[in-house]
């Protein structure tokens, strides 16, 4: 039985893109049975239901039955978790537990700090490159030499698509280390119940007569939801635009939108609530404009229910791999509002483009980005290192 040692940033109960791989990779492995697995990250205060983290304890607990040592954090700095008990609790995982294969996921410069004393070891190493560091450019720099012997070590290279490695500095020099592994979604989480059919039925009877456009995510600059909003002064009144989730912007952005009664903010969505808007929207708003936006699980779970998908192009990221350009949905000029609207008044004027963009959205989601090809694109992978 191989031992398998992740390092992510943080886990369940924390919710976050790189958190849900981290998952989605021990539940894969688990269900063969052939792998004893480990987790390693830090901790960070967020609670679902009865299960509890607090940042500033290091921990010892279970998800999904594998062990989950959570190290507890002072502070953090450039969004980096800082932990005095990290280096400790790696020292012991690495000597007592000595595992044959780790997985690290990439980008996180304080675990790579003390991860690096070990890549000398005989174990396979993997590096699940989930983005550059674009936000914090000084980091990035800072780190240059950290990150080329991390890519140099490396067994496997993980990109979420191709056209991240080729957008990328770091990956476009690696491509024969580099494998594509798209992320997935959890149809379980998607499952419709039929009270998720009645309250997707009760939001289309309250927009009878309306073209539904629907926008989710955290209301953070890379998300793009200005440009959202100011799409929305190019649209008539025949359309209806909401936008679900929270953030940092969201005072911001209700403030830009004050007189356009066409937006209407949902605040954060419980998932039975986000599956009835998946349902009844008739467009999928993913306005993200920076390489910050690697992948897009939201937009892959808007196309499962056969919905069409407005997208900017983001060279470098993912986002235009996942929608399809003029197959899955419309991509328009990075930040080009107008352009923006008027492929949203596109698919508007067209039924059968709608119909047909939509099929095609959630054929590619099937066939690419649901949780039975992820496991097998992992166990495939790490059965060939």
């Amino acid at each position: 039985m191989k031992k398998v040692l992740q390092i992510p940033n943080y886990l369940y109960p924390n919710i976050g893109g790189i958190e849900q791989v981290a998952r989605d990779i021990a539940n894969a492995l688990a269900l063969t049975g052939d792998y004893d697995q480990k987790i390693i990250c830090f901790n960070e205060t967020a609670r679902d239901g009865d299960y509890v983290c607090n940042r500033k304890e290091t921990v010892h607990d279970v998800v999904d039955g594998i062990e989950v040592i959570r190290c507890g954090c002072i502070t953090k700095k450039a969004s980096q978790s800082i932990s005095l008990t990290f280096g400790c609790e790696l020292f012991k995982v690495m000597n007592d537990f000595n595992p044959d294969i780790v997985i690290f996921h990439y980008p996180n410069p304080f675990e790579a700090a003390f991860l690096m004393k070990y890549l000398n070891r005989d174990f396979k190493f993997v590096l699940y490159w989930h983005l550059d560091i674009v936000k914090q450019k000084l980091l990035g720099k800072l780190f240059n030499g950290q990150t080329i012997k991390l890519l140099e070590r490396a067994d496997k290279v993980i990109a979420t698509s191709p056209l991240y490695v080729e957008g990328s500095f770091y990956l476009s020099k690696y491509k024969s280390k580099c494998q594509i592994i798209p992320n997935c979604i959890s149809e379980t989480r998607m499952t419709v119940s039929d009270s998720i059919k009645e309250r997707a039925y009760e939001l289309k009877t309250q927009n009878f007569g309306k073209i539904m456009c629907f926008g989710v995510g955290r209301h953070i600059p890379y998300k793009g939801f200005k440009y959202l909003v100011e799409a929305s002064k190019y649209l008539d009144d025949r359309f209806v635009v909401f936008i679900a989730g929270e953030g940092d912007l969201t005072k911001e952005l209700k403030n830009q939108a004050k007189g356009d009664s066409k937006i209407l903010f949902i605040g954060r969505l419980s998932d039975e609530e986000l599956i009835a808007y998946y349902l009844a929207m008739d467009i999928f708003c993913f306005p993200s404009i920076t390489k910050n936006e690697a992948f897009g699980i939201a937009l892959a779970e808007g196309m499962y229910f056969g919905k069409p998908a407005v997208t900017f192009n983001i060279p470098g990221s993912g986002v235009n791999y996942v929608n399809d350009k003029n197959v899955t949905g419309y991509e328009v000029p990075n930040g080009d509002s107008k352009a923006y609207a008027e492929a949203i008044i596109k698919l508007a004027d067209d039924d059968k483009k709608r119909e047909t963009m939509g099929i095609a959205a959630k054929s590619r989601v099937n066939e690419l980005f649901i949780t039975s090809k992820f496991q097998e694109n992992i166990r495939t992978m790490l059965a060939g290192i």
